[in-house]
């Protein structure tokens, strides 16, 4: 693999592969908490309505430039981020990558696109009001986060939406679509050198190759190794809470969750993602599948969920249920969390837990496009991709009393809040 910055500030990062398919992606530092000065959701719809034109293209010739390859032309939006990402032929992947440039710096948002997508994200809002499950999560974290950055809503709202103008899109794209906040990756099996070159020429050609100014803002130590920390990011204060909301629904839904270590704390950080995947991960041997669906069949799914930000995270446990199942299962997550505060995990425990961890990643990574994602990811954060190998030191390392320490801190009864809708 190459990595390194650009003249601009952008970084990349270049990974051969044996696949005869391309990934590359253009990831931004700039999310749903970035929005101050802006309507709420703005980054979102920035995403959406960047595709309805550039300086160069139309909207129509933009979503058939890598359909008529064969390829793909994808987008989403995080509290932190937003990406661009494209999957071609790798022979076609010179043609992606000039397009995700293009794309993020010369849009012109066309007034009648605009207010047509309005209309489609509105929608968007609406489906996921419609989905407790969905719209529970979001709840949650608007009220935990209440007051801080990271309570908007990524969609924003129906009014907020409807009042984006062009004017507002053009001076966000140019406020924070900056080469220093951006990293641009590739996995492919192409020649990495070549491809580096072929990204500096990009580089240059979209941002000169003049260092870009990047302001230093507030909560910024206005290191250039250390871009990630620039911007909004205070610890915040969560609001702690339990409440039940009325919602006539015929299941009822819980979220349940705290404030846990952030991305920078990595120590904390791994024992915590061991510890959500030992509770309610994926696999069906977890110890809440296990208990509440697979022993008393009293939810369809249940999982433990671990969102990390720059200045703190988020862990959650997630189900629904039956509306007569419900205090069954609160009880039954209170035993268990219970087990895991008071006692290490065995050896062997946490030897099995370790290598099915390992094995998740491993498998996940496989996958071209989740490894181009999450290089993005890495160069935004930490200024660097962490290897598999490196990876799994880290995971190795973790110990029965790390566990049973975030078990402790994140379920303590003083950091947990609750929402239930019925």
């Amino acid at each position: 693999m190459i990595s390194g910055k650009a003249d601009c500030g952008l970084q990349y990062a270049v990974k051969r592969s044996g696949s005869a398919v391309g990934y590359c992606a253009l990831s931004i530092k700039c999310g749903t908490r970035d929005e101050a000065g802006y309507h709420c959701g703005i980054a979102h719809f920035t995403e959406h309505t960047i595709f309805k034109g550039t300086k160069h293209r139309s909207s129509s010739a933009i979503n058939s430039y890598l359909d008529r390859l064969g390829g793909e032309l994808n987008a989403f939006t995080t509290k932190e981020e937003i990406v661009f990402h494209a999957t071609v032929l790798k022979e076609d992947l010179p043609k992606a990558a000039a397009l995700l440039f293009e794309l993020a710096t010369c849009p012109t948002f066309p007034e009648h696109e605009i207010q047509l997508e309005k209309g489609v994200v509105i929608d968007e809002i609406h489906s996921y009001k419609d989905t407790p499950s969905e719209d529970i999560y979001d709840r949650f974290e608007e009220m935990i986060f209440k007051g801080h950055p990271l309570s908007g809503n990524i969609l924003g709202t129906t009014v907020s939406v409807k009042k984006i103008s062009r004017e507002e899109l053009l001076a966000f794209v140019k406020d924070k679509f900056q080469p220093c906040r951006m990293a641009f990756t590739i996995v492919a099996d192409i020649d990495e050198g070549r491809m580096e070159k072929d990204i500096l020429k990009l580089a240059g050609k979209y941002f000169g190759t003049v260092p870009a100014a990047c302001p230093v803002m507030p909560g910024c130590s206005g290191r250039t190794d250390a871009p990630q920390r620039c911007g909004n990011y205070s610890t915040p204060a969560a609001e702690q809470f339990d409440k039940t909301i009325s919602k006539r629904n015929h299941q009822a839904n819980c979220v349940i969750g705290g404030l846990a270590p952030s991305l920078y704390e990595e120590k904390e950080r791994l024992a915590t993602v061991l510890l959500c995947n030992i509770l309610g991960g994926p696999a069906t041997n977890s110890i809440l599948n296990s208990v509440l669906r697979e022993k008393n069949g009293w939810v369809y799914a249940v999982e433990c969920g671990y969102t990390q930000f720059s200045d703190t995270g988020l862990v959650v446990i997630t189900l629904g249920c039956d509306k007569a199942n419900l205090d069954k299962c609160l009880k039954a997550i209170d035993k268990e969390i219970g087990k895991l505060q008071a006692e290490p995990l065995s050896e062997r425990k946490l030897k099995a837990a370790k290598k099915q961890l390992l094995g998740q990643l491993a498998i996940s990574s496989d996958n071209g496009e989740t490894q181009c994602l999450s290089m993005g990811k890495g160069l935004l954060a930490y200024g660097k991709v962490s290897t598999g190998k490196e990876n799994r030191s880290l995971v190795e390392a973790i110990t029965a009393e790390d566990v049973k320490e975030m078990a402790t801190r994140i379920f303590d009864r003083s950091n947990l809040s609750r929402l239930i809708y019925v």
